[in-house]
């Protein structure tokens, strides 16, 4: 599991893209290592990894149709939570949005500069409390916020906190 997370990362930042070749094996093969019910090739029962893939990657696809999440992204969540079960999983999920929200606020800080997010911030909470309400954003501040944002690192980072971590 980790060689498939790692290589879609490489992916993920170098081209942008999660291959469907590292996600449906890594699907196919932790399906077939729990089918096998050798203990020391699996820990987890068929039942359990069909579950995870359903618990991961149904909010995973509602994820994709209602915020335009990326298709690789769908399936390398899904094969995680096929990978580690429902329990672990869940886990590995929440904390690559953690993760990759983080992501997201550095680079959104680095993009823009600190003082000038704080000033557009400030700016944007006196408009909503003179018009009481939220008001739509600029051209150029929907631009500064339209920017790629790779979840496959923050998968691996996920999957070694939960598989390696204190938790």
């Amino acid at each position: 599991m980790l060689g498939l997370v790692l290589v879609a990362s490489a992916t993920d930042l170098l081209q942008h893209k999660i291959y469907n070749w590292t996600t449906y094996t890594g699907i196919l093969a932790a399906l077939g290592l729990s089918a096998v019910g050798n203990p020391r090739l699996s820990t987890r029962t068929i039942d359990q990894c069909l579950m995870g893939l359903a618990v991961c990657g149904l909010p995973m696809l509602a994820c994709y149709v209602f915020f335009r999440i990326r298709g690789g992204d769908v399936k390398l969540i899904a094969m995680l939570g096929t990978f580690l079960g429902p329990d672990d999983g869940v886990k590995a999920m929440l904390w690559t949005f953690v993760f990759g929200a983080c992501v997201g606020v550095v680079v959104l800080i680095w993009r823009v500069g600190p003082a000038r997010l704080i000033a557009a911030a400030l700016r944007r909470m006196v408009w909503m409390l003179r018009l009481a309400g939220w008001a739509p954003l600029t051209s150029e501040e929907r631009a500064l916020l339209a920017m790629p944002l790779h979840l496959a690192p923050s998968a691996l980072a996920a999957v070694l906190m939960v598989q390696f971590g204190p938790f």
